[in-house]
């Protein structure tokens, strides 16, 4: 599982946590006093990148928390992994039967919420778009650059594409997928990286950890406090050639975040950008010019399914369905003049640090 090969390409955000460091100075009611010890590890998962920090102690120390955290990423990636051919999913999507298909729970929760999430945003969110992707050689199938599919193909690949052709059968006798054309493929990376990052962090809840930050890839999930005992602030990376460079703050609080943008991976051909990120009712690149949308939310699962359909929609559509769901969304605009954001009602109370006007 790529952030490259996504149905919605995520870019490789990552939304900085400062205040690890010390960068933001205001502090928390009921928090550490003092500067704290830290528990910290990361390494490469899903063919991206995920860390955990723990102020305070883990038990077992930093051994047990690699050990505990990489048996939890590794459990995911064998459910949900399109590059490994013995994953769950992998056999899901190279089984030609439309029978039901058993599949774990994990999987399950994970369909559910993209089944939620594209009901919710018009079917913008379709973890079935696989064979889009490929089709514009932005996915598992490699094209040659700047290849334009024709409409005929568009059209052909579309019969495969689609939530109302997935089903899935979810109760006490376990959970089964099923699909109504043989040649459909679902790919779960849209939530993935959320969906580990709250398993990562009801790991350490489990644990009685109450102080803690961790990311997989954009995807985000804090609680507590840092270990200077101030609220973990985390930047949004802007959309510049400079991976990391930051932009507003923010504190979510004991919530999630996550980021989805196409800056990162598009190719551009007779004076046109083509974005990675295809939108499913048309079957093309998106065209207008909303770069990446950030979204806070009670579970990373949920934030990280948002953001990718609401980037499809774009920055007015977005703005007017977080408005209207009182949901906390950011949106970064590339206008002529350069890079402008904007975001929901609800965003605001989040902000702590405007980085530019």
């Amino acid at each position: 599982m790529k952030p490259v090969v996504k149905n919605i390409l995520k870019a490789l955000i990552l939304v900085a946590v400062l205040a690890v460091i010390g960068f933001c100075n205001h502090s928390g009611t009921g928090g550490i006093i003092g500067t704290k010890p830290v528990v910290k590890i990361d390494g490469p998962v899903f063919g991206t990148f995920y860390g955990i920090t723990v102020v305070g102690d883990y038990p077992g120390g930093e051994l047990e928390l690699r050990q505990d955290a990489e048996a939890v990423l590794q459990r995911i990636n064998h459910e949900i992994s399109t590059f490994d051919r013995t994953s769950e999913l992998s056999r899901f999507n190279d089984s030609k039967s439309t029978e039901p298909f058993p599949v774990s729970d994990d999987t399950a929760v994970m369909v559910i919420e993209s089944f939620r999430a594209g009901r919710e945003l018009y079917g913008v969110l379709d973890i079935t778009v696989g064979p889009l992707v490929d089709l514009w050689g932005f996915g598992h199938v490699k094209k040659e650059q700047g290849y334009i599919p024709s409409a005929e193909e568009i059209d052909r690949t579309r019969l495969v594409v689609g939530l109302d052709k997935l089903h899935l059968d979810y109760g006490f006798g376990g959970s089964f997928l099923r699909k109504d054309h043989p040649d459909m493929r679902v790919d779960l990376a849209t939530v993935g990286e959320g969906f580990a990052a709250d398993s990562l962090a009801k790991m350490l809840d489990d644990a009685g950890i109450r102080n803690y930050m961790v990311h997989v890839a954009g995807a985000m999930r804090t609680r507590g406090f840092n270990a200077k005992g101030a609220p973990w602030s985390i930047a949004i990376e802007q959309p510049v050639d400079i991976i990391g460079a930051v932009g507003d703050i923010v504190d979510i609080g004991n919530r999630a975040i996550s980021t989805a943008g196409t800056y990162r991976n598009y190719f551009e051909k007779d004076g046109k950008r083509y974005s990675h990120a295809i939108d499913p009712r048309t079957g093309r690149p998106i065209e207008h010019n909303t770069v990446s949308v950030t979204v806070i939310g009670d579970s990373a699962t949920f934030t990280d399914a948002m953001d990718t359909g609401l980037l499809v929609l774009g920055a007015d559509e977005a703005l007017k369905y977080a408005n209207e769901h009182n949901l906390a969304i950011y949106c970064i605009v590339k206008e002529p003049q350069g890079f402008r954001a904007r975001w929901s009602r609800a965003f605001k109370d989040y902000l702590i640090l405007r980085q530019g006007k």
